[in-house]
């Protein structure tokens, strides 16, 4: 008990004085999510849809390999969709066109299309006529991936809705840019995440790999896709202590959480311990768009002391400086 309203006073006005010269907390880079329609989302429809990883074996696809599929929810259009297969080492582009009719839905696995490849996938919504990207919100997809580690589970491809029906076009005709700042401009699409998060990291010490798969939103689609770069992340423990570190990364970037990546003092089995978890976020220190997946897989999980799947990663702000270069031809179908 406090012998006077004085000395209660004294103490007050010490502890307010101690909280205003601490440093306030620096904010995450990046935009403020919002709740309409400039935030991808994978459960929703879109023109654009990205997909965060696709792997196949050229020599034994039944224990690695993925199956897309992507669905033209329209009841009366077509969909044409220009498909770019993104490889996650070279950043390499190949690409090819499927079209659908109304309200179908098509499936293909990746060694039929792209094998020995791991990567990511952008499928754009494009006119019938000449191939330019058009707004077409009406595309959907999933995919079904596996890893000859044991790493699997579905992933929902994460929708762009596009905000206008023009577009921007090079002078030749040849080329259109996407840019992904989420205004009704001609060209533009949702944003693009900055600050991507992970939760519930268990532990490795209990059996977990947990598989992270982040990937960059941009670049030339003619020729490569652009790369992370620097990125800056925080591990947390379940005390709310946090832990820095640092890592580079290609248009694809993909690890496991282990006493190596990421490079963290003490080491990552020491703030996550056994029977804990813990959480992450992570961003580019440039200004650019990234999207991300985490697979875990523990294999004790098939006699209960375990769990195995993944999912999309958290988007916590987002950029408006994102964009695609892509070429503009007739559809091949």
């Amino acid at each position: 008990m406090f012998t006077s309203r004085r000395a209660f006073i004294a103490l007050f006005s010490l502890v307010v004085l101690f909280l205003l010269s601490m440093p306030a907390l620096a904010a995450d880079p990046g935009d403020p999510l919002d709740t309409g329609t400039t935030v991808p989302n994978d459960q929703k429809a879109g023109s654009l849809l990205f997909f965060n990883i696709y792997t196949s074996s050229t020599t034994n696809p039944a224990s690695n390999n993925t199956s897309i599929t992507i669905t033209n929810t329209s009841e009366s259009q077509a969909a044409f969709v220009h498909l770019y297969f993104i490889d996650g080492t070279s950043c390499s582009v190949a690409d090819r066109f499927f079209c659908l009719t109304r309200l179908q839905t098509l499936t293909f696995y990746a060694d039929e299309q792209d094998p020995g490849i791991t990567g990511y996938i952008v499928a754009i919504a494009v006119d019938g006529v000449d191939g330019a990207p058009t707004r077409f919100n009406y595309l959907i997809g999933v995919e079904y991936v596996k890893f000859a580690t044991g790493h699997a589970d579905a992933l929902a491809a994460e929708a762009f809705i596009k905000l206008n029906d023009t577009n921007v076009i090079s002078t030749d005709g040849s080329l259109a840019a996407l840019f992904f700042d989420g205004l009704p401009l001609a060209g533009s699409y949702s944003r693009a995440p900055r600050v991507l998060a992970i939760d519930n990291i268990a532990s490795r010490l209990d059996g977990n790999d947990t598989l992270v798969i982040l990937n960059r939103v941009g670049g030339n689609l003619t020729s490569t896709a652009a790369s992370l770069g620097n990125l800056f992340g925080l591990l947390y423990d379940e005390a709310e202590a946090s832990f820095s570190f640092t890592i580079t990364g290609g248009c694809q970037l993909r690890f496991t959480l282990n006493d190596v990546n990421p490079r963290v003092t003490p080491r990552f089995s020491r703030i996550v311990p056994a029977n804990a978890t813990g959480w992450l976020k992570i961003w580019p220190t440039s200004d650019v768009g990234m999207l991300g997946s985490v697979i875990n897989f523990n294999p004790n999980a098939a006699q209960g002391g375990g769990f195995n799947g993944g999912h999309n990663l958290h988007k916590l702000t987002l950029s408006g400086a994102a964009n695609y270069v892509v070429p503009v031809f007739p559809p091949g179908c």
